[in-house]
């Protein structure tokens, strides 16, 4: 599986919000790690103890083989299941996921593809579900969405009492409208804040909001 540059400044995003409100959890959960990226990312910048999710057993191996050649492996583990098979006492201080999230759309002849780009094996309702069941009561979650999905995100979750309190939409370029929105949710409703982030100048270079977010994970920028 690629590593695409929207997951990328997804836990770049994540990272700098801990680092700038001067939040450290010491436990996360990463949803559908898929190859480890995020988990990864966020073991830089943290100190917690790292637990990823993934039902693709490819991706598991990957994933493990991954944190095992890192410099964070005691930090973090890997469980091949569904979230929704996911049993833990535990409740988490902070949980990230990049969900499977293209619904309805054309499918892939790639089962693993299918499995990772598509809702097939959760749904939203199902992932805040499991974001609820699983995150303490002074816990955060982030999630990054396709922008159209957004609304119906936000709508049931606060249905289910998990409000979205960060929203940042991203765009390609500045003609472009967003196509990605990373939310950052909370079990206590607060006023939210807006922003947006744009990824290519007009010249299509890296604008500079970009290159600060992921100047510590990118080797070029």
């Amino acid at each position: 599986m690629k590593v695409c540059t929207d997951a990328c400044l997804f836990a770049a995003w994540v990272a700098a919000y801990l680092q700038n409100n001067k939040i450290n959890p010491g436990s996360i959960l990463d949803i559908g790690t898929g190859t480890g990226l995020l988990s990864l990312m966020l073991a830089q910048k943290t100190l917690a103890l790292i637990d990823a999710v993934e039902i693709n057993t490819d991706a598991a191996l990957q994933a493990k083989e991954n944190f095992n050649a890192s410099s964070w492996a005691q930090r973090l583990n890997v469980f091949e299941t569904g979230i929704l098979q996911y049993s833990t006492q535990k409740k988490y201080d902070f949980i990230i996921s990049n969900p499977p999230f293209f619904n309805n759309d054309l499918v892939s002849p790639d089962k693993n593809k299918n499995t990772a780009k598509h809702d097939g094996h959760l749904g939203l309702p199902e992932l805040i579900k499991a974001v609820n069941e699983n995150l303490s009561d002074t816990g955060r979650a982030a999630v990054l969405l396709p922008y159209n999905r957004t609304n119906f995100f936000e709508t049931d979750a606060a249905k289910k009492g998990l409000f979205i309190i960060e929203k940042t939409l991203v765009k390609q370029t500045p003609a472009h409208p967003a196509f990605r929105s990373m939310l950052l949710c909370a079990k206590k409703e607060k006023v939210m804040r807006q922003a947006e982030i744009i990824i290519h100048n007009d010249e299509r270079k890296y604008t500079n909001e970009f290159i600060e977010l992921l100047k510590d994970y990118y080797l070029k920028l």
